[in-house]
């Protein structure tokens, strides 16, 4: 059937049953097409209604978050131009020099992979500008759950800014960790910090001089959270920079999708602990 003959078909007062017989479709067939798009109309409001509390958020966690297919999420966002905010380019992935001078403390977690909680502890920091300053914000993740255990912000990336992250941590978790993971600062090296983990019995590891991407959930994590942190010129106050540091920090532990847990990290701990709650339980049952 031609085009023309085919438009004719569609002018003329054929019952649908009929023009769905010419057009060798099922009489449902004919509505398909009105009905996708009220559906892709709906998940684009729901898309819509995600980002506008998740502006950073791309296809994979979105659809975590509505319980929809990823390719379906991934569809509707194209074909109404939905973007998440200000996403990055990717940038290609240094190799690592074999001439780079040896770690003072070797690489413990290469290729290490925990299984529950407060194994290992992975550290950086980071700068914040703002108003022609620099802020230091150094952070504790656990490299298991991926939550942010500890930080702290000083005007000075010294020994003490880490150490009052380790110390936020240890306060908060009550206990320490077997490894200790961060890159080779001098930060890091200084003997009150190694000392300082030597007396909580943690064995110290470290990157190679150079190669940030051995600590590269650690460098993730600032990539991400700079993002979702905005521009911190806006405010006018100090401290409104460090509670909204604060609270970016509290979005990522407890709403965040991390797209390796495919729930926040506060959820990933929280379901860790309730299965190990229910295999104590069972054992002492039988």
């Amino acid at each position: 059937m031609t085009l023309i003959n085919t438009q004719t078909e569609l002018n003329s007062n054929l019952t649908k049953k009929a023009l769905a017989q010419k057009l060798g479709v099922s009489r449902s067939g004919l509505y398909y097409q009105k009905k996708r798009t009220l559906i892709d109309q709906e998940v684009r409001v729901q898309i819509e209604v995600v980002m506008t509390d998740n502006p950073r958020y791309g296809h994979k966690r979105i659809a975590l978050n509505l319980k929809l297919n990823k390719k379906r999420i991934l569809r509707v966002m194209k074909k109404f131009n939905l973007k998440p905010y200000r996403r990055r380019a990717n940038k290609p992935r240094k190799k690592a020099d074999e001439g780079k001078t040896p770690a003072k403390y070797a690489n413990l977690i290469k290729g290490f992979c925990p299984i529950r909680p407060n194994v290992v502890w992975v550290s950086d920091f980071t700068y914040i500008k703002y108003q022609g300053r620099f802020i230091y914000l150094a952070t504790i993740m656990d490299l298991y759950t991926r939550e942010i255990i500890g930080w702290n912000i000083s005007r000075f990336h010294n020994q003490e800014l880490v150490l009052g992250a380790l110390t936020d941590a240890l306060e908060k978790i009550g206990e320490t960790s077997d490894y200790f993971h961060s890159d080779q600062g001098s930060e890091y090296d200084s003997l009150s910090f190694t000392s300082f983990l030597d007396n909580l019995k943690t064995q110290i590891s470290m990157s190679k001089k150079g190669s940030p991407w051995e600590n590269g959930f650690q460098e993730s994590f600032y990539s991400e959270f700079k993002m979702d942190l905005g521009d911190q010129n806006r405010f006018e106050q100090l401290g409104e920079l460090v509670e909204a540091i604060h609270q970016t920090i509290n979005y990522y532990n407890t709403k965040r999708i991390h797209t390796s847990l495919k729930m926040s990290p506060k959820e990933f701990k929280a379901k860790f602990y309730r299965k190990t709650l229910d295999t104590v339980s069972k054992k002492r049952g039988t």
